[in-house]
């Protein structure tokens, strides 16, 4: 797993010493694959920015079925909607591999303390607002297999590797996942995903997907 920030998430905004700042305020933490970082419905005061593996934001349905919400990776503030207002957690975070952070318990104290990091904050949240409007009218325009090619390509283009034959996806996301990830059910991302393979697009395994051919899956995904 790499330290360096992936583009756009909330560290590459800041510089060197508003970094080193919010390193200061907090304290190192780690935990495994699978485990909760944050859980949906906790009253906590911390934030927390991601500095190394990847991780889901994701909610429950009243009927138990997880919706992700976001794939987050190095660099991701997280947590910072219950830390400014105090209300409970609106989502679970769970690491898809290991991960490592700074906690910040006093975020708003920092942020007080360095007013241009508070605007840029502001900034990612109305950022965050648009991507869940986007994400909306996909839901309603396009059909589940347009919306498993939107975040194959979205994948592909945070998380790709170039191999032989095309782009490899490493994230290791399971089809409940992605189908969490699409609000769609497991047997019609399955369906969606034979689509594309019938069609040469990409070749899947045991969490991993090859994507053959990465324009023509932008052209579904529309």
């Amino acid at each position: 797993m790499s330290p360096t920030p992936e583009p756009g998430e909330f560290v590459t905004l800041l510089t060197a010493d508003e970094v080193a700042a919010m390193h200061a305020a907090g304290r190192p933490r780690r935990w495994d694959r699978g485990a909760a970082v944050c859980t949906e419905g906790d009253v906590a005061d911390w934030v927390l920015l991601l500095t190394s593996g990847r991780v889901k934001v994701s909610s429950h349905t009243a009927t138990g079925t997880e919706v992700i919400l976001a794939v987050r990776g190095p660099g991701a503030l997280l947590g910072e909607f219950a830390a400014l207002d105090g209300l409970p957690r609106s989502a679970t975070v769970t690491a898809l591999e290991p991960v490592e952070g700074i906690a910040i318990r006093d975020f708003p104290g920092y942020l007080q303390e360095h007013g241009r990091v508070a605007v840029l904050l502001m900034r990612t949240l109305i950022g965050k607002m648009r991507d869940s409007d986007r994400k909306r009218i996909e839901y309603g325009a396009f059909d589940t297999t347009g919306r498993v090619a939107t975040r194959l390509v979205e994948l592909a283009e945070r998380y790709g590797e170039p191999v032989n034959g095309g782009v490899r996806v490493t994230l290791p996301l399971s089809q409940d996942e992605l189908a969490g990830w699409t609000g769609a059910s497991r047997e019609a991302v399955s369906k969606a995903l034979r689509s594309l393979r019938d069609r040469g697009l990409i070749e899947t395994g045991r969490r991993r997907v090859i994507i053959h051919d990465l324009e023509a899956l932008r052209r579904r995904a529309r």
